[in-house]
Protein backbone atom coordinates (compact mmCIF):
# COMPACT_ATOMS: atom_id res chain seq x y z
CA UNK A 1 0.00 0.00 0.00
CA UNK A 2 1.68 3.49 -0.83
CA UNK A 3 1.62 6.54 1.50
CA UNK A 4 -1.30 7.82 -0.92
CA UNK A 5 -3.58 4.96 -0.74
CA UNK A 6 -3.20 5.00 3.07
CA UNK A 7 -3.35 8.58 3.78
CA UNK A 8 -6.94 8.75 1.54
CA UNK A 9 -8.10 5.23 3.44
CA UNK A 10 -7.39 6.24 6.91
CA UNK A 11 -9.13 9.74 6.61
CA UNK A 12 -12.22 7.89 4.75
CA UNK A 13 -12.02 5.59 7.97
CA UNK A 14 -11.62 8.56 10.45
CA UNK A 15 -14.65 10.05 8.75
CA UNK A 16 -15.93 6.88 9.26
CA UNK A 17 -14.92 6.22 12.90
CA UNK A 18 -16.18 9.95 13.53
CA UNK A 19 -19.80 9.71 11.99
CA UNK A 20 -20.42 6.30 14.68
CA UNK A 21 -18.68 7.84 17.60
CA UNK A 22 -19.08 11.05 17.64
CA UNK A 23 -22.72 11.62 16.84
CA UNK A 24 -23.94 14.53 19.09
CA UNK A 25 -25.11 16.90 17.15
CA UNK A 26 -25.92 17.27 13.46
CA UNK A 27 -22.98 19.53 12.33
CA UNK A 28 -20.58 16.93 13.52
CA UNK A 29 -22.11 14.35 11.50
CA UNK A 30 -22.33 16.81 8.29
CA UNK A 31 -18.66 17.16 8.56
CA UNK A 32 -17.53 13.68 9.43
CA UNK A 33 -20.10 12.62 5.75
CA UNK A 34 -18.07 15.90 4.34
CA UNK A 35 -14.19 14.55 4.90
CA UNK A 36 -15.56 10.96 3.72
CA UNK A 37 -16.75 12.51 0.45
CA UNK A 38 -13.95 14.24 -0.04
CA UNK A 39 -11.80 11.29 0.69
CA UNK A 40 -13.68 9.65 -1.81
CA UNK A 41 -13.18 12.02 -4.14
CA UNK A 42 -9.29 11.97 -3.25
CA UNK A 43 -8.93 8.39 -4.01
CA UNK A 44 -11.02 8.41 -7.46
CA UNK A 45 -8.67 11.56 -8.60
CA UNK A 46 -5.74 9.94 -7.73
CA UNK A 47 -7.65 6.44 -9.53
CA UNK A 48 -7.57 8.11 -12.73
CA UNK A 49 -4.70 9.84 -12.52
CA UNK A 50 -2.79 6.31 -11.85
CA UNK A 51 -4.37 4.75 -14.81
CA UNK A 52 -4.16 7.65 -17.22
CA UNK A 53 -7.43 6.76 -18.67
CA UNK A 54 -9.51 9.69 -19.98
CA UNK A 55 -12.58 7.28 -19.77
CA UNK A 56 -13.08 8.26 -15.92
CA UNK A 57 -11.78 11.85 -15.90
CA UNK A 58 -15.34 13.01 -15.44
CA UNK A 59 -16.16 10.39 -12.42
CA UNK A 60 -14.40 12.78 -9.96
CA UNK A 61 -16.01 16.13 -10.97
CA UNK A 62 -19.41 14.07 -10.99
CA UNK A 63 -19.12 12.72 -7.25
CA UNK A 64 -17.77 16.41 -5.83
CA UNK A 65 -20.95 17.96 -7.82
CA UNK A 66 -23.08 15.05 -5.89
CA UNK A 67 -21.01 15.96 -2.32
CA UNK A 68 -21.87 19.55 -3.20
CA UNK A 69 -25.47 18.66 -3.46
CA UNK A 70 -25.22 16.45 -0.42
CA UNK A 71 -23.57 19.60 2.17
CA UNK A 72 -26.52 21.91 0.74
CA UNK A 73 -29.09 19.77 1.80
CA UNK A 74 -27.65 18.99 4.68
CA UNK A 75 -27.11 22.46 5.69
CA UNK A 76 -30.77 23.28 5.12
CA UNK A 77 -31.80 20.67 7.02
CA UNK A 78 -29.23 21.90 10.03
CA UNK A 79 -31.01 25.29 9.71
CA UNK A 80 -34.49 24.10 9.90
CA UNK A 81 -33.95 21.85 12.26
CA UNK A 82 -31.91 24.58 14.50
CA UNK A 83 -35.38 26.95 14.10
CA UNK A 84 -37.64 24.74 14.47
CA UNK A 85 -35.55 22.85 18.00
CA UNK A 86 -33.93 25.02 18.53
CA UNK A 87 -30.83 22.88 19.16
CA UNK A 88 -28.49 20.45 16.19
CA UNK A 89 -28.57 17.86 18.82
CA UNK A 90 -29.42 14.14 17.46
CA UNK A 91 -31.04 13.22 21.26
CA UNK A 92 -33.20 16.11 21.07
CA UNK A 93 -35.21 14.97 17.45
CA UNK A 94 -38.10 12.92 17.53
CA UNK A 95 -38.92 10.74 14.04
CA UNK A 96 -41.92 9.95 15.21
CA UNK A 97 -43.23 13.40 16.14
CA UNK A 98 -44.12 16.38 13.41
Amino acid sequence: MTPVHFAFSSAFILGLTGLVFHRSHLLSALLCLEGMMLSLFVALSVWTLQFNTTNFSASPMLLLAFSACEASAGLALLVATARTHGTDRLQSLNLLQC
